[in-house]
């Protein structure tokens, strides 16, 4: 497989990761094309590891192959969304890459030094190596695509969630994925969902789920449209904290995307009940410090 091939297989993906992770698109492609040598290395054909993770306490299947040392342990997936998702997470979750996230979220080069600084890799000019694909193949054009959320066939890639034990916030189906966006659990509706049918298969109340979508009962599900199942939060993710207006995207919409409530998103931005932003402008998805 050609880098371009690969470029134009995973983008996607990365795209995908981006609008939940926070991590630039153009980063998890520069870093998967890198490490997996365009999807053609050992670890990608035989272990679906795009990014050369090693096992680092992993519980899961794992395969060897020398790298940095002979016979070192790598983590292996049953498919390459596993591979992103987990890359991700690695990033997001260990404490040495936490100053990433408060890079702008268009800078690249920050992003490519700050992993090298973290020790990602060992060779010495890794930051120049992803520098060099993300602008030969202008990776940084996907840093600015913003997502709406996922179709039922696109939702795969999203995180699976699983309530404490003893604590239930609601009942897990067995028949459909639940996912998290900004620590809060959400599905993907499908031409068969009612809000009747929903709240009978996650054990609540129709008007729970009005509330927790800002939703009045007038409101159809659609298939693809995002229903949380607990209450949005009071802000976005610490590292997403503004959003620009796209064509006719109202402020619910963008309330949904972030899994902020409504109410929130017009006291930040100083918006009244029915009035919209315009395509272009700017919304702060938190609280503003004064």
């Amino acid at each position: 497989m050609s880098r371009s091939e690969y470029i134009a297989r995973y983008s996607d993906l990365a795209i995908k990761e981006m609008a939940i992770s926070g991590i630039p698109a153009s980063i998890t492609l520069a870093q998967a094309c890198l490490e997996s040598g365009n999807g053609n290395s050992y670890l990608a054909t035989e272990a679906n590891n795009h990014f050369g993770i090693k096992c680092h306490g992993w519980k899961g299947e794992t395969i060897r192959h020398t790298d940095d040392a002979p016979n070192e342990c790598f983590r292996k997936y049953d498919r390459v969304e596993e591979s992103f998702r987990d890359h991700s997470d690695f990033l997001r979750y260990w404490d040495r890459y936490a100053f990433l996230f408060d890079l702008e979220p268009h800078d690249y080069k920050g992003w490519c030094y700050g992993l090298k600084k973290a020790g990602y890799a060992t060779a010495p000019n890794y930051a120049e190596l992803l520098i060099s694909i993300i602008e030969e193949h202008r990776l940084y054009q996907y840093d600015t695509v913003s997502l709406l959320p996922p179709s039922p066939a696109e939702a795969e890639v999203s995180v699976r969630i699983h309530p404490k034990k003893g604590s239930p916030l609601y009942r897990v189906s067995l028949y459909r994925e639940v996912y998290s966006r900004n620590k809060v659990a959400y599905i993907i509706a499908t031409e068969y969902d009612t809000f009747k049918s929903l709240a009978k298969e996650y054990d609540l109340f129709k008007f729970e789920l009005y509330r927790f979508n800002d939703l009045d009962r007038k409101t159809k599900i659609t298939p693809g449209m995002v229903i949380y199942l607990e209450k949005k939060r009071k802000e976005s993710a610490r590292h997403l904290d503004r959003h620009v207006v796209e064509e006719d995207e109202t402020l619910w919409n963008i309330s949904q995307r972030y899994g902020v409530r409504l109410k929130y998103l017009r006291k930040y931005n100083n918006l009244d009940i029915g009035t919209e932003p315009l395509p272009g402008s700017i919304i702060n998805l938190r609280k503003r410090i004064r």
